[in-house]
């Protein structure tokens, strides 16, 4: 029997991750963990599961096959899942209680409670569709999201009733906004008081936000759907919140948001009241107020400035068990740790996100090599490494039990280690399918900036076996990190290496992992020093490398990467030769608030620095071939991107390639899309850098 090829098998295991296990949850005091796996490396409907610490038995608690053999997605949720990535299907996320005995979770818009130790599973009559449901910390009753209502139902199923109403249809209570999902990775809208009293809940207005229309071309029936998008300098959501007793009385939150429109983060622990971190419209002022749960009033803790922007990082701010402030700050050119007005970590350590908050502090963090990502714990007394060998380590903890997720450069899969007081007694089973390919990676520093780079070849491909065409495959914007020690990330990328390619990744300035400095490098212009690092890069690796062929080069990417793809070719085709740009941000006027005045400012006052990070205005400049790929129903970079630049091309009489992907949002998910998007690139690329 013929093997199916790469790129079907990546369409059909989705880049390799479906079988992986995922979104764990310590419970029971450590007699279980909890989460989230597909039956294998084929399917993508995820179950739930539960290890048991004391046997290392793993048990099916919930299948989404048994449960809902034919599961439907509401519009909402598929609005949730493209604002959090998600390709999966099936159980894609779950809340406990406070001690993780009582799970619930949505399958097509159906609520249902597992509980952990009997695995006994039960479906409760809410009104749908359901979104978001969470238990309270007694495991009494779940409170989630209907339509635009939080609302409230009893496990055993009485008491359906709505907490909190809209009393217009531009507001939603409880939901995060778009900008806080997109953006902000504030993927909630409510949080529940530890002794279960009362939430505090989000209220977002969208009356004053500008509508978008998005209908796919390719079904002229269906009419186009309304959306509240906001714009660069357009208006954003109003967010307010509100302390919700049981009874639905509603208590105010009071804070100047005319100065701080912004709800980054909350957080609401046994260890002190609401925590709330808030920022200004121009991200250079971040506070951290705690909120009085009686009166609604708030007391400022903690303020952050810088003249460029506030960084989020995930997991602060949070309070220790003995009621000190858990955050990250920018100081002496480091992300550190501060617990109270302590700093707990220092340079060269990037603190990334806090995981965990107890009497010492669970930390993701970089020390030095940003490729590698490994857990600490840190306390007044100094940090200690968890994690051994070179890779990108993850980890979630609860009480003295710790999961450790670990992917490196020497293992094809994610392996998933429990440990107790530091010792492995268990290992949850990753039913991810194997490539059969081993990424033929070479990680690497570039240039006086000491880029980040790796390059992969041909598996066998030698020096005397002549020049390769060199197809550089960055995302190289703000945040998303390519370049790390793992073998996840770099399949594709080989899979095109193996075409007949030099395949070079490279994280330019912006990208995080490197400190403060580094990240605010392309403050008001994403445009020159992301390109100008992809050529550094280039150039200092041919240097070392004579099989790279500079007189043929290509350049793809997605998103910022499709972005940076038509930059090349449009303002430096004596460097690049083809590019294909997928789903990319031609004009930035056109993206989001948060994102894009973090980086280019108000475009009322500095409509300069959006024209010059413009695609458009340089149309008539291209010479090389370009590809424009773009999702017709994209509500993130919205097909008006291309279609503008496609225009503009063709106003200015330069010929270029445009290919829709009919019903597909910002990333394709179906095995044919999938597939043959793959193999029109490298044809693509083969006819424009012919050997």
């Amino acid at each position: 029997m013929q093997t199916a090829s790469f790129p079907r098998r990546s369409a059909q295991t989705q880049g390799f991750t479906l079988g992986a296990p995922r979104n764990f949850t310590v419970a029971r005091d450590g007699e279980f963990v909890l989460f989230l796996r597909s039956s294998g490396g084929r399917d993508r409907a995820n179950g739930l599961w539960a290890l048991e610490t004391a046997t290392g038995t793993e048990h099916l608690l919930a299948d989404p096959a048994r449960l809902d053999p034919a599961e439907e997605v509401s519009a909402a949720e598929q609005a949730r899942r493209e604002r959090a990535r998600e390709r999966a299907g099936g159980i894609t996320g779950y809340a406990t209680d406070r001690t993780g005995g009582l799970a619930a979770f949505v399958l097509s818009g159906r609520l249902f409670t597992a509980d952990v130790a009997t695995g006994a599973v039960r479906e409760l009559p809410a009104r749908g569709p359901v979104a978001d449901p969470r238990p309270d910390p007694d495991g009494t009753c779940v409170a989630y999201l209907s339509g635009r209502s939080l609302r409230l139902i009893d496990v055993d199923g009485a008491h359906d009733r709505a907490l909190a109403e809209p009393d217009e249809d531009s507001i939603t209570w409880g939901a995060a906004e778009f900008i806080a999902a997109e953006e902000m990775s504030r993927h909630r809208g409510y949080w529940w008081a530890p002794d279960g009293s009362a939430l505090l809940a989000a209220r977002v207005d969208e009356s004053a936000v500008g509508r978008f229309h998005l209908g796919d071309p390719a079904e002229p029936a269906q009419q186009p759907a309304a959306l509240r998008y906001p714009a660069a300098g357009s208006t954003n959501a109003d967010v307010s919140l509100a302390i919700l007793d049981r009874s639905g009385t509603r208590t105010p939150v009071h804070w100047d948001r005319s100065a701080f429109p912004y709800l980054v983060a909350t957080h609401w622990s046994a260890h002190g009241t609401p925590l709330l971190a808030v920022q200004s419209r121009d991200q250079r002022t971040q506070q951290v107020l705690t909120a009085d749960p009686e009166t609604g009033s708030t007391r400022e803790l903690h303020t952050d400035t810088d003249p460029h922007w506030v960084e989020i990082k995930p997991g602060w701010p949070a309070w220790t068990p003995d009621g000190r402030l858990v955050r990250i700050g920018v100081d002496e050119g480091a992300y550190r740790l501060f617990v109270g007005d302590e700093p707990w970590t220092s340079a060269p350590l990037q603190v990334r996100a806090v995981l965990d908050a107890g009497s010492d502090v669970l930390l993701s963090a970089s020390e030095g090599e940003p490729a590698e990502i490994h857990l600490y714990r840190a306390g007044a007394g100094g940090t200690e490494r968890l994690t051994g060998p070179a890779g990108v380590h993850g980890g979630t903890r609860g009480g003295d039990v710790l999961v450790v997720t670990s992917a490196t450069p020497d293992d094809p899969l994610t392996r998933v280690r429990v440990l107790r007081g530091g010792t492995q007694i268990a290992e949850i089973g990753n039913h991810a399918e194997d490539p059969g390919m081993r990424p033929n990676i070479e990680l690497r520093t570039a240039g006086t900036r000491e880029l980040r780079t790796a390059l992969l070849l041909p598996h066998g491909h030698r020096e005397q076996d002549g020049p390769l065409p060199v197809l550089l495959d960055p995302y190289g914007g703000p945040q998303a990190q390519r370049v790390l020690a793992r073998q996840q990330g770099y399949l594709t990328s080989q899979w095109f290496a193996d075409q007949g390619f030099a395949v070079l990744i490279t994280d330019g300035r912006g990208m995080t992992g490197r400190g403060p400095e580094w990240d605010r490098a392309v403050a008001g212009d994403l445009a020159e020093p992301p390109l100008q690092d992809q050529i550094d890069a280039l150039h200092a690796v041919a240097a070392e490398r004579p099989e790279l062929d500079l007189g043929r080069v290509g350049i793809r990417g997605w998103s910022f990467g499709g972005y940076l793809a038509a930059l090349a070719v449009l303002r430096r085709p004596d460097v690049f030769h083809a590019g294909i740009a997928g789903a990319p941000v031609c004009d930035w006027r056109l993206y989001d608030t948060h994102y894009t005045e973090r980086y280019l400012g108000d475009p009322a006052a500095d409509p300069e620095a959006y024209r010059a990070n413009s695609l458009l205005d340089g149309a008539a400049e291209l010479r090389r071939p370009l590809l424009l790929v773009h999702g017709t129903v994209d509500d993130n970079v919205f097909p008006a991107h291309s279609l503008r630049l496609s225009a503009a091309l063709t106003a200015a009489g330069r010929p270029h390639t445009a290919l829709p992907l009919p019903g597909v949002s910002h990333m394709p998910t179906d095995e044919v899309t999938t597939e043959n998007l793959l193999l029109l690139q490298v044809d693509f690329l083969r006819r424009n850098l012919p050997s």
